[in-house]
């Protein structure tokens, strides 16, 4: 396997590259516009083929690169059927199966910082990997507030679906404003303070008082991602 994690500083965003050594079928989750010209440098210079492009959720805070990507390398562009965006290749589901090469990327639909928020979880070897988006951040987790958001939603994705998976899964997200790149499922049940919570209530009581800015970019981010970055 061939993993790069790719740091776009304006909205802190993680891209990450996950491609298939046997075959060179590549896939990038999470990219942004901006990068796009260094993303079509680095598949050129490790000899792959984009065959996915995939967002976890319809982003509020950078404009995503899925469309310049599709007409410059004819992949497919991915998100959740939840996002309603007519521009993509194909629409996902809870529990589909994406394969690169010969690594499969399973996505895992978890809605609560958003209502088309998806997970993906890879499986190579001996190790586990999931890409989490804005559900679960290091240390923290996205808010809830807006773009059909859900407390409620978001707990049952973190307790019910995440934190499941193995401890020794790691944890790749979408962001990260503290320089931090990666965490495990261990590491976020013991550490993560949003995690301490007793029941959904408090969990709901905990994000109900954030009290965030919008992001900066929301107007624009959000009509411009539902048409895949165009």
């Amino acid at each position: 396997m061939i993993f790069r994690q790719l740091f776009e500083r304006e909205s802190s965003t993680y891209t990450y590259l996950v491609a298939c050594t046997e075959t060179r079928s590549a896939a990038l989750i999470d990219t942004v516009k901006s990068e796009v010209v260094k993303y079509l440098q680095l598949l050129t210079e490790l000899d792959l083929q984009l065959v996915y492009v995939l967002d976890t959720h319809t982003h509020a805070d950078h404009i995503t690169g899925a469309g310049e990507l599709r007409d410059a390398t004819d992949c497919k562009t991915l998100l959740g059927q939840e996002a309603g965006s007519a521009c993509v290749s194909q629409a996902l589901h809870d529990g589909d199966q994406i394969p690169v090469g010969n690594l499969i990327l399973k996505a895992i639909y978890t809605p609560g910082h958003t209502d088309d928020s998806y997970c993906y979880v890879l499986e190579h070897r001996n190790q586990i990997c999931v890409f989490t988006g804005d559900t679960l951040l290091i240390r923290g987790t996205g808010r809830t507030d807006f773009q059909n958001g859900s407390a409620v939603d978001q707990y049952h994705s973190l307790f019910s679906k995440l934190l499941t998976l193995p401890d020794h899964t790691l944890v790749y997200p979408a962001h990260d404003y503290k320089g931090w790149q990666l965490s495990t499922i261990a590491e976020e049940k013991a550490h993560n303070p949003r995690l301490q919570v007793p029941n959904v209530d408090a969990y709901v009581e905990l994000m109900g008082n954030l009290d965030l800015p919008n992001p900066t970019l929301m107007d624009v981010a959000v009509p411009a991602n539902r048409a895949c970055g165009k």
